[in-house]
C-alpha cells in the first residue's frame, strides 16, 4: 500500500526491526527515528492501558519532534494470567518466561498509536492474538533460545523465528504477534491517507 504522494511522510517510532520489516513487506515508505523515552513496565496497571500508555509515550516523543508527519508507534506485551511479560532482562529469565508458556495459551498484545501532523488525531487501538503453546521440556526451551535472541522479544520469543518448535495455534493475527497488527493498521492507514492525501 503505497501512501499518496501529497500525504505527509510516516515514521516509525520503533528500533525493532520485525515492525520495520512488516512495513516493508505492506510496500508502506517509512523512516524510522528511535523514541528515547522509558518504557513503564508496571505490575500493577492492567496489560491493556500498559501498552496503550507506551504505544503513545514513544509516537507522541517523536511527534513533538517532528511536527509535519504522521507518526506511528507500538509496544507488545505477552500476557499470561493477567501478568504482563515484557523483555527478559537475562537468558535466565528468558528461560523462565518460556517455561510459563509452555503448555498453556496466552495473550499477545500490541498497543498501536497514530498521531497526525500537529499533534493533530491522535488515535490509539489495540489488537490481542491468542496463542498456545506446546508442551516444551526445559533441553527445548534452551535449544530454542540457542537459535533466537530472546532478549529484545516481549515473553523471550519470535513466533517468526522457528516459531514452529514453540507454537501449538495462533487465534487472530499473526503479524500481531510479530509487532504490528496489520490487517488492522493497514486500515487505518488508508483512512488516515485519505484525510491527508487530499
Amino acid at each position: 500500500m503505497a501512501l499518496p504522494a501529497s500525504a505527509p511522510r510516516l515514521i516509525l517510532a520503533s528500533g525493532s526491526p520485525r515492525r520495520a520489516e512488516l512495513l516493508r513487506e505492506a510496500g508502506i515508505a517509512f523512516e524510522v527515528i528511535f523514541p528515547e523515552v522509558e518504557e513503564i513496565h508496571d505490575a500493577v496497571t492492567p496489560v491493556g492501558e500498559l501498552a496503550a500508555w507506551n504505544a503513545r509515550l514513544k509516537t507522541l516523543w517523536v511527534a513533538q519532534k517532528h511536527p509535519g508527519a504522521l507518526v506511528l508507534g507500538a509496544d507488545t506485551l505477552v500476557s499470561v494470567a493477567g501478568e504482563a511479560l515484557a523483555k527478559p532482562s537475562d537468558l535466565e529469565e528468558a528461560h523462565t518466561m518460556v517455561r510459563r508458556l509452555a503448555g498453556r495459551t496466552h495473550t499477545v498484545l500490541t498497543a498501536v498509536c497514530l498521531c497526525g501532523p500537529a499533534l493533530e488525531n491522535v488515535e490509539d487501538f489495540a489488537v490481542e492474538t491468542r496463542v498456545t503453546f506446546r508442551p516444551l521440556s526445559d533441553d527445548d526451551i534452551r535449544s530454542y533460545h540457542a537459535l533466537v535472541n530472546p532478549l529484545d522479544k516481549a515473553g523471550a520469543y519470535a513466533a517468526q523465528e522457528h516459531g514452529d518448535r514453540l507454537l501449538e495455534s495462533v487465534e487472530g493475527s499473526i503479524t500481531n504477534v510479530i509487532g504490528l497488527p496489520m490487517e488492522a493498521l493497514l486500515e487505518r492507514l488508508a483512512r488516515t491517507s485519505a484525510i491527508y492525501g487530499k
